[in-house]
């Protein structure tokens, strides 16, 4: 089994708000109500320092605005523009038993029912209806595969693998 990635990167620091020490995040998450229980986050690619969330508002469905305890004037916090803020898999988001993060499907290979080898997960596309699971050939070849369980019945992280049910004309 492949090592998992341990750190997440959840946003993007853009700019302060108001002279108090706010920061506006642009997110990088499909949840962005996951912010509102963020007790704490990294910057960049120190993770010696903890930044405690004081408080969270979502200004967009895309955007949010952090408090960080400690941080109480404008010239505080202008360090961190531009910046990327992580969470360690620990505060990451809570998965339900079917959900897993996509950055640990990455590698997968992929194999129809009858056991023929199609080749490996590369990507995840995201799409208002579903996912598209993006897995291309030892030769080069890539195949589009919609995420849902009547295509993709079987997936499993520890055995590396994924199992494709195809319909007629996928895998051409």
């Amino acid at each position: 089994m492949k090592e998992k990635l341990e750190f997440f990167r959840i946003g993007k620091i853009v700019k302060t708000r108001g002279l108090k020490g706010d920061i506006k995040v642009y997110s990088h998450t499909d949840d962005i109500e996951r912010f509102l229980e963020l007790e704490y986050f990294y910057i960049g690619k120190d993770r010696d320092i903890k930044y405690k969330v004081e408080r969270v508002n979502i200004i967009a469905p895309n955007m949010v605005t952090i408090k960080i305890l400690g941080y109480d004037t404008i010239e505080s916090v202008q360090e961190f523009i531009q910046k990327y803020m992580y969470v360690d898999r620990e505060n990451s988001y809570k998965l339900e038993d079917d959900e897993m993060f996509i950055v640990d499907m990455i590698g997968l290979k992929a194999y129809t029912e009858e056991g023929m080898y199609l080749g490996k997960l590369i990507d995840v596309l995201q799409y208002t209806t579903n996912d598209v699971y993006v897995i291309k050939s030892d030769e080069g070849k890539e195949y589009l595969i919609p995420a849902t369980y009547e295509i993709v019945p079987e997936i499993n992280i520890d055995e590396n693998r994924m199992i494709i049910r195809p319909i007629k004309g996928l895998l051409e």
